[in-house]
Formats: C-alpha cells, structure tokens, sequence
C-alpha cells in the first residue's frame, strides 16, 4: 500500500490539477463515509472512510509540502503517519464496542454509501486514467484509486453478506481486513519519517 500511495511532489502542473480534483473528492468521501459508518454502526465503513482520508492526506502533504525541506517533509511525515495511526485504532475500538454489544450494522446503508463511494473511486480511476502513463507519479496514484476500488466493492459485498446473515461478523471481517492494510501503511509511514528525521537531524561529517 506504501508504493501504490506514494506521490512525489516534483509533478507538472497538469498532473497536480488532477491530483487536487482527486483529494478533494477523497476528502469529501472520508466525511460521508465516516459518518455514515457512525450512523450505521458500520466497522467496514469507517475503515473504508481512514482509507479515504489517507489518500487525501497523502495526496495533500505531497502538493502542499514542497518548499518546507527536508526536516519539514519528515515532520509532515510523522504527523500523517500518527493520524492514519490514530484513526485505526478507532476502527479497532469501534470493532470492541460492536462484539460486546452484539450490534448488526444497516446494510442498507453500507450498500448505498458503499456504492457512491464506489461511484467516487472510478471518477477518480478515470481522471488519473489518462495520466497513468505519465511518470511512476501519476501510476502510483492511478494503481491507489485501483485498489481503493476494490474495496469499495469488498465493502458491497459486506453489505450483502450482512443482508442476508443479519450478523455483523461480515462487516467486522471486512473492516478488519481494511484496517490491517492501512495499519500497516501508517506504520510504514511513521517508520520513514522517524528515519529521515534522524538523517537530517545527524551531523555532516567530511
């Protein structure tokens, strides 16, 4: 997940026009999601929303961050890591909450905003879709969207599956799955940061 989300910020100016409409709207599908999934008790939801929100956020730091410098970039970094972080341990305590309570999430609700968050996603793998070839900038970004795709459609499939059982287990499984890809990417980010922290901070020796 590190590789298909990360985006230089030495990009032309065509390719950051397109990378603002694609931040915007991840941001704006992290704030539907996320209170969605809090209205519908939703665990794949939410973590769908953390997913969106780390797109935005990496997509945001790499178009606005170019000029702070190295130290700068590591502290954004760490700071991105740290909310990724913060946001999936909500998800996992979301996840506490609903086995202890026996909570079945609305899987009407999951299935419509999972099916316009779908309908957010392939705009965005549209947009990219011609600039895909451009750099390993504008691939990783289009290979993002792709994957951000499937699980959207996970997210649906959840839905039915909730439908159909009228449990809450196939909703927990999916997000859990969800949450355990972006864990592991925040902590991939934290990790980068803290050591080109350390690479700055260290003293030039000649």
């Amino acid at each position: 997940m590190k590789d298909c989300c990360e985006i230089h910020t030495d990009v032309p100016e065509q390719q950051r026009r397109v990378l603002h409409v694609v931040l915007w709207i991840n941001a704006a599908m992290f704030l539907v999601e996320c209170i969605a999934g809090l209205i519908a008790q939703s665990t794949s939801l939410l973590a769908d929303s953390v997913d969106m929100l780390g797109d935005a956020i990496v997509y945001g730091f790499s178009l606005y961050a170019v000029s702070t410098g190295g130290r700068g970039q590591a502290r954004a970094a760490l700071l991105k890591g740290g909310i990724m972080a913060a946001f999936g341990v909500g998800v996992l305590v979301q996840v506490v909450v609903k086995v202890m309570r026996g909570v079945v999430p609305s899987a009407d609700v999951m299935g419509g905003v999972g099916l316009v968050a779908l309908a957010a996603n392939v705009l965005c793998l549209a947009l990219l879709w011609r600039r895909r070839t451009d750099d390993i900038n504008m691939r990783s970004a289009w290979l993002c969207s792709l994957n951000d795709v499937a699980a959207n459609v996970a997210v649906m499939i959840a839905a039915g599956a909730v439908a159909i059982t009228r449990s809450g287990w196939p909703d927990i499984v999916v997000g859990l799955l969800i949450a355990a890809m972006f864990g592991s990417s925040a902590i991939t980010v934290i990790r980068d940061a803290r050591m080109a922290m350390r690479r700055v901070a260290a003293p030039v020796t000649r």
